[in-house]
């Protein structure tokens, strides 16, 4: 056992410190979509948000494929957990009618990737 001067002085709980302050509420910022809202030239305007909106569409199209992709893989019937077209157009909130168009077109997507 120690017998230093430090062990045998009581040991003083630290506290903490008082707020002298109030935190204030944050201030919302300001929504920015892609800094658009801060160019005056509508020539440059037109020119970026046309860009952006080419951009989101190539993305949609090509995320939409992967969902078909994916209808195709989970209906496949060769699995034993293989799901029908009610099943996954509630995990997508589809139709079943569209449910079975997008395995369709996911069957066909694979059926090309194989090809390649």
């Amino acid at each position: 056992m120690s017998d230093s001067p430090a062990d045998r002085l009581p040991q003083r709980r630290l506290r903490p410190a008082p707020l002298l302050f109030e935190p204030g509420p944050t201030e919302p910022e300001e929504e920015h979509f892609f800094d658009l809202e801060s160019i005056d030239d509508p020539r440059e305007l037109l020119r970026r948000s046309t860009e952006l909106a080419v951009a989101f569409r190539a993305a949609a199209e090509r995320a939409a494929e992967y969902q078909a992709i994916a209808a195709a893989e989970l209906a496949d019937t060769r699995h034993f957990d293989s799901l029908t077209f009610e099943e996954i157009a509630a995990r997508a909130d589809w139709t079943p009618d569209y449910a079975a168009k997008m395995v369709e077109h996911g069957q066909g997507l694979l059926r090309q990737q194989r090809h390649v």
